[in-house]
């Protein structure tokens, strides 16, 4: 295993590339989600998967949305986003108890 691979692993990305694992998940540029609304904005891909996963499991339909694309740490300005209508449930549900 090269050097590469070595820090691709430790960063959580996959066989020797530098781009982060979940990038599939990220809507980039994508206009069809404009209309729905934004729950929470966060500058890395590893977090925002996680407060999305957190809402799937409520039930909720999400996706995540990017104006551009991510650096190659998975890195920049991404959306949680919901479908019209559900964002104020979707905050409250992503609310400590």
């Amino acid at each position: 295993m090269g050097f590469r691979d070595r820090i691709g692993r430790a960063l959580g990305t996959s066989s020797g590339s530098l781009h982060p694992d979940g990038l599939d998940e990220l809507a980039v540029g994508d206009a069809a989600y404009d209309d729905w609304e934004i729950v929470a904005d966060y500058g890395e891909l590893e977090t925002a998967r996680a407060f999305r996963q957190a809402l799937g499991e409520r039930g909720f339909e999400t996706v995540l949305t990017s104006d551009w694309p991510l650096d190659e740490y998975g890195r920049g300005d991404i959306s949680l986003r919901v479908p019209p209508g559900r964002g104020v449930e979707a905050e409250e549900a992503l609310e400590p108890e």
